[in-house]
């Protein structure tokens, strides 16, 4: 059974920086894309970035030259730096990876992190 556990969320001020992780164990073949979502109060789940078994990456205009995402397959691990971070930025963070489990690869989802930016 495959799973994704996040860390590193928290409380931080306005113009901080926090660094998310999110590592799959189990039973895995490979590993293909990762993302990273953010779901805020009253908001829909939103995506945030991607980066491909190439480590080619994309952004969300919103974040884009402020969170830097990565990824280190020995670990099957995905990272997300944030930097400069705003109030907006409040939201449970979710990853994302598409995994191969001896059978079809299919996505698994992370039980979220909170991320709070406020003074």
């Amino acid at each position: 059974q495959v799973q994704l556990a996040e860390s590193g969320g928290g409380l931080v001020q306005p113009g901080g920086s926090l660094r998310l992780s999110c590592a799959a164990s189990g039973s895995i073949d490979s590993i293909g894309a990762m993302h990273w979502y953010r779901q805020a109060p009253g908001k829909p789940r939103e995506w945030v970035a991607y980066i491909s078994s190439g480590s080619s990456t994309a952004y969300a205009d919103s974040v884009k030259g402020r969170f830097a995402i990565s990824r280190d397959n020995a670990k099957n691990t995905v990272y997300l730096q944030m930097n400069s971070l705003k109030p907006e930025d409040t939201a449970v963070y979710y990853c994302k990876m598409f995994i191969s489990d001896s059978g079809p690869t299919r996505d698994y989802w992370g039980q979220g992190t909170q991320v709070t930016v406020s003074s």
